[in-house]
């Protein structure tokens, strides 16, 4: 008895080139050269070709499509990635998720309240896009709902980044304050929008995308968190040019793949004051001669980004193998 052939096998046509704006779990949204959209699956090997992500394919990703003879489309190639957002799967996981790829900006979304943003999480995602080449910014969200306390957290936050080479914009998407400056820095970008949940990156995408739809939900009273209003991550078209990338919410980043002696480089004012290090392979825990220490006991460097890099260091440190490393001091 014969074996029935895959459809697989019998792809017809040489394929035409599009990029992935929808990931629907099953399936596979990728707006084709001509402008149409194509609902796409992957082919049965793309997931064993030793790609360590829990998705193969991105948001943003520049893709083959081609035509097979259960005339559905497959996803049967995806071109070299200019960069990508990545984080840990998981806390426990050794795997990595992709966020999406070919940016022009990745933006995260942070509130000062309900939820509170940590520096540790702004930390992450802005060493993370230093690691991988993709510029970032920090919104900071919610400014209507601002006390006293409220708009000084802000403002220190705003001061710390800027000092640091990072555009901040503070905004409420309630109100359209502050978008202005926002969707200049947007035009004809591809930028990821991400963020903890409950930080109002559904509202902020429906006040730059009128029409968009974008659901959005509620604080829980009691552990004031967000809950998940986008299931999958999608590329919306912004009206002035360009498009937003927007991802579900995610309540820790986890960093991954980083190598101890390179953290430091993620880390703009770190990277700088170690230029004076005795050794330069100094990790800047209590080695003689550090340069970094004395920056941190000085406040040249913030004591919150020291830390953050420690967090870092230490996650890394243990993925290579090596001994924990603590804070000196």
């Amino acid at each position: 008895m014969s074996k029935k052939k895959s459809n697989l096998s019998a792809i017809t046509g040489p394929g035409m080139e599009g990029r992935v704006i929808k990931n629907t779990g099953s399936s596979y949204i990728v707006r084709l050269a001509d402008g149409r959209e194509s609902t796409c699956r992957i082919k049965g090997n793309f997931r064993i070709k030793g790609i360590r992500t829990t998705n193969p394919v991105a948001v943003g990703d520049i893709v083959t499509v081609s035509h097979a003879a259960d005339d559905a489309d497959y996803i049967t190639a995806i071109a070299p990635r200019h960069n990508y957002i990545i984080r840990r799967a998981s806390n426990l996981s050794k795997e990595s998720h992709i966020l999406a790829s070919n940016l022009d900006l990745a933006l995260l979304v942070a509130t000062v309240r309900e939820p509170l943003t940590t520096t540790t999480f702004i930390d992450r995602f802005l060493a993370t896009a230093e690691a991988y080449s993709v510029p970032a910014a920090l919104v900071i969200n919610k400014m209507d709902m601002w006390d006293e306390d409220d708009r000084e957290l802000a403002d220190a936050l705003k001061t710390l980044y800027t000092s640091l080479g990072y555009e901040v914009f503070l905004v409420s998407a309630s109100t359209g304050e502050g978008l202005d400056l926002l969707k200049s820095l947007l035009k004809d970008k591809i930028t990821l929008l991400a963020g903890n949940s409950g930080v109002g990156k559904s509202s902020l995408i429906n006040a730059l995308v009128p029409g968009a739809g974008m659901r959005t939900g509620q604080i829980s009273d009691i552990h004031h968190t967000g809950v998940h209003t986008t299931t999958f991550s999608e590329m919306i078209d912004l009206p002035e040019g360009g498009a937003l990338i927007d991802i579900p919410g995610v309540r820790g980043f986890g960093t991954i793949d980083f190598q101890p002696e390179e953290v430091g480089h993620f880390f703009p004012e770190i990277f700088r004051f170690s230029r004076d290090c005795r050794y330069s392979d100094c990790k800047h825990t209590g080695e003689p001669g550090c340069a970094v220490i004395p920056a941190v006991e000085e406040h040249y460097i913030a004591e919150s980004r020291y830390n953050s890099y420690l967090s870092i260091l230490e996650e890394a440190s243990e993925e290579a193998g090596a001994d924990k490393y603590r804070k000196p001091f």
